[in-house]
C-alpha cells in the first residue's frame, strides 16, 4: 500500500509519500508545495495543483491529512482550514481515499508521546524510515502523517478480523473503541 501524507499549510504545505508492506514502512519521497506571496485563491490553486501532480506522479492508495487545531487566531485557523480545504479537494478529484488525524494522534504514532516537539518527530521519522538525513519539519510532519495512517489501519485490520469473535461477546467498535 502507498499512502500520501499531507501536512497542510498556505504558504508551505509539507508532503510524504511511504510504502507499506505487511509491517515494513519504506521511504518514497518527500518535500513541500510552496505558494508564492500572491492573494489566496492563487495560492490555494497551487496547493491543489500541487497534490494532483503528486498523485500523478506516485500513484498513492491512500492518503492521511492533519486535522487542524482552533487557533488562538481565529484568522489563522480560517487561512490554515482553507488550504487544507485545497489539498483535500486535490485527493478527492484524484480519487485517492482521504483519512484525518490529530496532531496529538501523530505524535502519539510516531514518538509515544502526545506533546513531542518537531525536532523530536524529525528525528523518529528519520529512525522510523531509516533515512540518511533529517527531512525538513514540514515533510517530517507529512511522513508522520503517513506513518500515523499505516499503523492505525493496521489496528483498525485487525480489530475487523476480530469483529465476529466480538459480535458473540455482545461487543462492538465504535470510533475505534470496544464498547460492550
Amino acid at each position: 500500500m502507498r499512502i500520501l501524507g499531507i501536512d497542510p499549510g498556505l504558504r508551505i504545505t509539507g508532503f510524504g509519500v511511504i510504502d507499506k508492506h505487511k509491517h515494513t514502512l519504506t521511504y518514497v519521497t518527500s518535500g513541500v508545495i510552496r505558494t508564492t506571496n500572491t492573494n489566496l485563491p492563487s495560492r490555494l490553486g497551487t496547493i491543489f495543483d500541487g497534490v494532483m501532480r503528486l498523485i500523478h506522479e506516485y500513484y498513492p492508495d491512500q492518503a492521511a491529512i492533519e486535522k487542524i487545531f482552533v487557533n488562538v487566531n481565529p484568522q489563522s485557523t480560517l487561512l490554515l482550514g482553507q488550504a487544507r480545504g485545497a489539498a483535500i479537494c486535490g485527493l478527492v478529484s484524484g480519487h485517492v481515499p482521504v483519512f484525518e488525524y490529530a496532531a496529538l494522534q501523530l505524535k502519539q504514532a510516531v514518538v509515544g508521546y502526545g506533546h513531542a516537539t518537531k525536532d523530536q518527530i524529525q528525528k523518529m521519522v528519520v529512525r522510523l524510515l531509516s533515512l540518511s538525513g533529517l527531512p525538513g519539519a514540514d515533510a517530517a510532519d507529512a511522513l508522520g502523517i503517513a506513518i500515523c495512517h499505516a499503523h492505525s489501519r493496521q489496528f483498525i485490520n485487525t480489530l475487523g478480523m476480530l469483529t465476529p469473535v466480538l459480535t458473540k461477546k455482545s461487543c462492538r467498535v465504535k470510533h475505534g473503541r470496544l464498547i460492550r
